[in-house]
């Protein structure tokens, strides 16, 4: 018992302490006005870099590396996938900083909210997986509400949409491409590393944003760095814990970033509680119906693990 419970204490601590990191980033984003998003978008791309060395190094798991250029090499066409997946996971990465840059933080975290929904969606009719009744009651909810603001506003959000849906197809993505892993996360990013000179080195020629905020000169540097410490700890939870369990706790990033919306000014528009309310009825459901089949595996007792060796 001892020895599962460790890793997964770290886990839970990994986690939590990723959520509590990268809503704090979110909070102190607006601090690094008035830089623009895309460079602070760039550096937060080029720090990450030799932080995701360092993960694979720690891990053991440089030959992920290697074997994804040896595929390149064999198949040129890998690089063009592996640049759109660079491409997409980047789009994410601005948004992230954009958003609360221009308060529009709340839109985004209701996007990390309706992701796991759409997820589920996607896993049932894409790959065929078995969905229980109380998945099907959360995805039900969260239709309804998305229904309701389609006929209030006559849309989503574009930045809700481009998390929710953005994400799923850069998962989907990866998995085709079989770079599901840190060894692709680590191409994805150098692939669109120039890219983040070019936007970097534009903010830092035009001096502007540095003249107005000299404080920039060491707050975009360790907010990048802190980002990228996030990530890593994200990362690590998903590695030490299970799946189900790695998922429930992701829940809680979303909300601390409601959170942090709030702190910075933001509110909820009394049109946009209906969506908010369905969204979050759906998430009720599915971490209720997490936390029942947790329990009801734990009574079960462990199943035999034929890949405990080693």
């Amino acid at each position: 018992m001892t020895g599962t419970s460790a890793p997964t204490s770290r886990g839970i601590l990994a986690s939590v302490g990723s959520s509590l990191a990268f809503a704090g980033v979110y909070f102190v984003t607006p601090m690094l006005a008035p830089a623009s998003a895309e460079a602070v978008w760039g550096i937060r791309n080029l720090v990450t870099i030799p932080l995701i060395v360092l993960a694979l190094l720690v891990v053991r798991q440089w030959h992920l590396v290697r074997d994804i250029a040896a595929r390149i090499r064999r198949r040129p066409l890998l690089a063009v996938g592996v640049f759109v997946c660079g491409l997409l996971v980047s789009a994410q990465l601005w948004v992230f900083s954009w958003a609360p840059l221009h308060g529009r933080g709340l839109q985004v975290a209701l996007g990390y909210f309706l992701l796991p929904l759409v997820l589920v969606v996607i896993g049932k009719f894409l790959y065929g997986d078995r969905l229980v009744w109380w998945q099907w009651v959360a995805a039900a909810i969260a239709a309804a509400g998305v229904a309701v603001e389609l006929v209030r506003v006559g849309g989503v959000s574009w930045e809700t949409l481009l998390v929710s849906l953005g994400y799923p197809v850069y998962f989907v993505l990866r998995r085709a491409l079989g770079t599901a892993h840190l060894g692709g996360m680590f191409w994805e990013f150098v692939a669109v590393a120039p890219f983040a000179v070019v936007f970097l080195g534009r903010e830092l020629a035009a001096g502007a944003s540095t003249a107005a905020n000299p404080a920039l000169w060491w707050a975009a540097p360790v907010f990048a760095l802190w980002t990228g410490v996030a990530l890593m700890l994200y990362l690590t939870a998903s590695r030490l814990l299970t799946m189900s369990l790695f998922g429930l706790l992701s829940y809680l990033e979303p909300a601390l970033l409601v959170v942090a919306s709030l702190l910075n000014g933001e509110r909820i528009a009394a049109g946009e509680w209906v969506i908010y309310g369905a969204i979050w009825t759906a998430v009720t459901v599915l971490l209720l119906g997490g936390v029942m089949t947790l329990l009801a595996e734990r009574r079960a007792g462990p199943r035999p693990d034929p890949d405990t060796s080693g």
